[in-house]
């Protein structure tokens, strides 16, 4: 599977001028940057400047992210392998961004990704999102089409990628005995299991944070790094493993919400039940 280091290192270039879109419903806001894929880096409480993710650079954010095989290409002194990341390249060389509706309920985006290493535009691939509000919970889901040539191998893939502010430390899930599983990754990758309950959070030490509800995976990759700098940060991803080949289409939906340990696990809950 992919190292995950390249997401969390210095780019290189400074950004374009950002365009930050938002949906607002009254209980929570979502925004996403149009100058950067139209990735989601806002998610907070409706009115509030406390926002919980990461959008460091353009590797960062909540977006797609694909892998295939070993390419030749190079991260900063790294091999790398074919990698359209929606957000852009390591340089901060953003993707660009082929289509964006914006209604009172929803925000649409169409992408075409850059390849994370080389930073090249990677046209056989277009990434699309749907993205809404209901009550305090920002539902999303994601397209990713893939016309290429290439048949790859199987890989992880994340479904999507998650960074958080660092200050979020403590990663919360639930084991296969219906337990609550706390623990403080470190770096590199960790592989965690999904258990009884398809959800998984990050949270301070107030127990309170961000939980994303992932009930298309059985897995998940994980880490934090702390170097007491900006680039401080606390990340997962779902994961399934497949590969790209010709005529791939693949969908898939999560849905994502603050609050407390307790909050968090009823409302997920209740989606579960409700399928």
């Amino acid at each position: 599977m992919r190292l995950l280091l390249a997401l969390c290192f210095l780019a290189t270039l400074a950004p374009a001028q950002e365009k930050w879109v938002y949906l607002d419903n009254g209980h929570v806001r979502l925004g996403i940057n149009l100058t950067a894929g139209a990735c989601i880096g806002w998610f907070s409480h409706s009115h509030s400047s406390d926002n919980l993710l990461n959008a460091y650079d353009v590797g960062r954010y909540v977006q797609q992210s694909y892998y295939g095989d070993p390419d030749g290409s190079d991260w900063n002194g790294k091999p790398w392998r074919y990698n359209p990341v929606q957000g852009g390249s390591w340089r901060n060389e953003p993707a660009q961004l082929l289509e964006s509706r914006e209604s009172k309920d929803e925000l649409y985006a169409k992408t075409t990704p850059r390849h994370w290493a080389t930073g090249k535009l990677l046209p056989e691939v277009t990434l699309e999102q749907w993205l809404r509000l209901e009550g305090g919970l920002a539902r999303l889901k994601f397209k990713m089409a893939y016309t290429g040539e290439k048949t790859h191998k199987p890989y992880h893939q994340e479904l999507p990628a998650l960074f958080v502010k660092p200050r979020l430390e403590t990663l919360v899930s639930v084991g296969k005995d219906g337990s609550l599983q706390r623990q403080q990754p470190g770096f590199p990758n960790e592989i965690i299991a999904i258990g009884a309950e398809p959800w998984i959070a990050w949270v301070n030490a107030r127990d309170s944070g961000l939980g994303l509800y992932l009930p298309h995976v059985k897995e998940a990759t994980t880490y934090r790094v702390r170097n007491g700098n900006a680039g401080d940060c606390s990340y997962l991803a779902p994961l399934q493993t497949f590969a790209l080949k010709p005529g791939l289409i693949f969908e898939y939906e999560v849905t994502l919400a603050i609050g407390t340990v307790e909050q968090l696990r009823s409302v997920f809950g209740k989606l579960g039940a409700s399928k």
